[in-house]
């Protein structure tokens, strides 16, 4: 992101990723604070937003959104994100949804395509908070068993609720009017 930055190949209205910070894959949430000062320094904090499953500080400024899950670590929507895809943010009180526009198809197709990394941790301390810590949703707590499987963490879903919610309620309304149709020609 920092090379990207320096190279002035981050513009309005880009959408920046930062992935594989979460408490697994960081190990941790590690700090964005120097990301988003540099977008802020580059004069792009109206301008640019910065998505992230690592965590913020009292000290961030921008449009920035943190502690992302499932983490890219563990196949969260966050991983499967490429370059070049149309992501729109909603970030009403009453909507708070992130949705990357690419079909059902596509979502699935780099789902099964998708590898985790290798855990930058690999013995230590780091590597016994990586096998323990609860997800950024579950408070990263290490000294409590997590209610999410990891079948449920690792499941990348291609849909915020919202959007889901918007597709159930065009099925019902088109059943709805699918059934006055019926009476009326009856």
């Amino acid at each position: 992101m920092m090379l990207g930055l320096q190279n002035k190949e981050i513009k309005a209205g880009d959408v920046v990723i930062i992935r594989y910070e979460g408490p697994t894959g960081g190990p941790g949430l590690p700090e964005m604070l120097t990301p988003t000062s540099a977008i802020m320094g580059a004069g792009l904090g109206d301008d640019v937003a910065l998505l992230t499953d690592g965590r913020f500080s009292g000290g961030t400024h921008g449009f920035c959104i943190g502690h992302i899950t499932p983490e890219a670590q563990v196949g969260g929507p966050i991983a499967l994100v490429k370059d070049g895809d149309p992501i729109r943010i909603d970030a009403q009180n009453d909507k708070r949804t992130i949705d990357v526009l690419i079909s059902d198809e596509e979502w699935e197709k780099r789902r099964q395509e998708w590898k985790a990394p290798p855990y930058r941790a690999t013995d230590g301390t780091l590597f016994k908070y990586i096998q323990c810590v609860a997800t950024a949703t579950e408070g990263c707590v290490t000294d409590e068993i997590g209610t999410a499987t990891p079948a449920e963490i690792a499941k990348a879903a291609p849909k915020t609720p919202a959007l889901l919610e918007l597709e159930n309620r065009i099925k019902e309304l088109e059943a709805q009017l699918a059934a006055a149709t019926a009476n009326v020609a009856n």
